[in-house]
């Protein structure tokens, strides 16, 4: 059984009418296919879900497939599906996986995608990966964003594959999930495992543990226990999102975490 099924570059060339000047139906319907899709985290779109008018400005040339994109992101079906029922580190790792087609590589990156919804909002934020030098080198204003993170890609460091890997299983999964998958191993810096499509990164086994966080740099709170300069927490896994959340916003640095229990 294949574990990775291979994204592909899905653009749109400007093929036009030439008499009414707009783009090609069929080459439309492709384009618009694959941005919902991929956008969406494969999930299905009715028709009273579509976003007509920015379709509607697509096909007379009026926007961008980049833009396109933006109005997904922007619209309130993403932000029911992916921001409202999610905690805002499974909302960071998607965007990442929608609109660059990768995993997050670190906490450094995470952290500043935090800082923008935390400080600007939700829209700035979906505007930051649109706008970014790595979005328009990768995918520019006509090509819709494809998982490209189980390849080597310039300046990505090759930890993103098993990372990417870890939130995109092909065309068959979906990002239904509110659980983040990769916290522990970006928070820790540690490497990401594949397992099996019939397993779990973060499924219902790791619910029962417990993990200790060497954090350093925060400030004070409860049951934290002093090591020389830095503190430790033991939370559970339930926990473990909402911790890390704090943490950043008090200032501090993960240094590890460990699975206690």
């Amino acid at each position: 059984m294949a574990l990775w099924l291979e994204s592909k570059p899905v653009r749109l060339t400007n093929i036009t009418d030439k008499l009414n000047n707009i783009n090609s139906e069929d080459e439309l319907q492709v384009v618009i296919r694959a941005a919902y899709r991929q956008v969406l985290g494969n999930a299905h779109v009715m028709d009273s879900q579509r976003l007509t008018e920015a379709e509607s400005q697509l096909r007379d040339g009026r926007t961008s497939v980049a833009d396109f994109v933006r109005a997904i992101g922007q619209s309130e079906l993403y932000r029911t599906m992916f921001f409202e029922n999610s905690s805002a580190y499974r909302f960071v790792e998607l965007n990442f996986k929608h609109f660059l087609g990768r995993a997050p590589q670190n906490q450094t990156e995470v952290a500043e995608h935090m800082a923008t919804y935390h400080t600007k909002g939700y829209e700035a934020e979906i505007d930051s990966y649109i706008d970014s030098d790595e979005y328009k080198e990768a995918f520019g204003d006509d090509t819709v964003p494809y998982i490209r993170g189980n390849a080597s890609q310039p300046g990505i460091s090759n930890v993103s594959f098993n990372r990417t890997f870890a939130i995109a299983r092909g065309d068959a999964s979906s990002d239904i999930s509110n659980v983040a998958k990769l916290i522990r191993d970006i928070a820790g810096n540690i490497p990401t495992k594949i397992v099996p499509p019939a397993q779990s990164l973060s499924g219902t086994g790791n619910r029962a543990k417990r993990y200790r966080l060497t954090v350093a740099g925060a400030q004070a709170g409860p049951r934290v226990t002093r090591v020389s300069r830095t503190k430790v927490f033991e939370v559970s896994y339930d926990q473990l999102s909402r911790r890390l959340q704090d943490i950043q916003k008090s200032g501090g640095q993960v240094v590890s975490i460990n699975e206690v229990s």
